[in-house]
């Protein structure tokens, strides 16, 4: 069994049963609510699809794992470059964009070979790229070390040979810690949002780079990291508070309000978050463990708060 926490409120949920052919030996169950994950992986990032498929990073070395979401079985896709890979997308052509971490680059890997499509040098000094997102026909990665985004145009759906790099500028100050992390699209797909995670700030910010804190009556999102996007509604991951706050926005991604938190007795500091089916998945990166080789990891499936029966 498992327990979902919303609004301070234990629902239970039960685990999904395994097939009883065979007692001795189980059939795996049918979409398992919890993904292991290897041990020693230092899991950070996740996309899901083309089908039912989702991708995890390793901020270890870098290499990309990816599992059947129906048995929770999987693999290392691709060997990493030995530094971290964090936030990762999916393309309409089947291209994983993935975020360099400490390694200041950025790369796309073809999901259908695990072939390195493109590689791009971001920062030549301290760097942490963190998130990617896709819109307007760019990938935009965030920098939580450098108030700068970097955008990769995408013209006629063609991988650039250089990143733009664009500096941020008004209500979004860095400081010590975590700054710039997960990112999105505006709900009217005319912006981006950001989330800043040592001051828990959000804010809207244009394709030049200027940027206005969204108003959130009040609210914060403290420990803010992945941001998923459905409509209206926005999902941010806040990892050391084992939270994923639910938001409601306005059109244009510059007033919100947040609704409920949902929590889950399995987190142990999720760091990003993607949707399958009528479920959130959520990596557990476990940053307050130390990180050893023998170190267990771990995802976990989660109801959809806002597909709830």
């Amino acid at each position: 069994m498992s327990a979902v926490l919303v609004l301070g409120l234990v629902t239970t949920i039960s685990a999904p049963a395994h097939a009883a052919a065979d007692r001795h030996h189980p059939a795996p169950a049918a979409f398992p609510a919890t993904i292991r994950l290897p041990d020693g992986f230092r899991p950070e990032g996740i996309a899901t699809g083309p089908g039912p498929f989702a991708y995890f990073s390793s901020m270890a070395d870098g290499s990309i794992y990816r599992a059947d979401l129906r048995t929770g079985r999987g693999a290392i896709f691709t060997r990493g470059p030995g530094t971290p890979s964090l936030g990762m997308k999916i393309d309409s052509r089947g291209r994983l964009f993935v975020a360099g971490g400490t390694g200041g680059d950025a790369r796309v890997v073809d999901v259908r070979t695990g072939r390195v499509l493109a590689s791009y040098r971001l920062a030549t000094g301290p760097a942490f790229v963190n998130d990617v997102i896709l819109t307007q026909g760019a990938a935009w990665f965030t920098d939580s070390t450098n108030p700068v985004l970097y955008k990769l145009p995408l013209r006629d759906g063609r991988l650039p040979g250089a990143a733009v790099r664009i500096p941020l500028t008004g209500d979004l100050v860095y400081g010590a810690g975590f700054n710039a992390n997960g990112i999105t699209p505006t709900p009217d797909g005319r912006g981006l949002i950001v989330v800043q995670s040592n001051t828990g700030g959000l804010f809207r910010v244009d394709w030049s780079g200027a940027t206005r804190r969204v108003n959130l009556h009040g609210e914060s999102l403290p420990e803010g990291d992945g941001l998923l996007l459905r409509g209206r509604t926005l999902f941010a991951v806040q990892n050391r508070l084992n939270a994923v706050a639910v938001l409601r926005l306005n059109a244009a991604g510059t007033e919100g309000r947040v609704v409920r938190r949902v929590g889950d007795l399995r987190f142990d500091v999720p760091a990003t978050v993607a949707a399958f089916g009528s479920r959130l998945y959520l990596p557990n990166a476990r940053f307050d463990t130390p990180a050893t080789s023998e170190t267990w990891y771990n995802a976990v499936a989660i109801p959809d708060p806002e597909r709830r029966s």
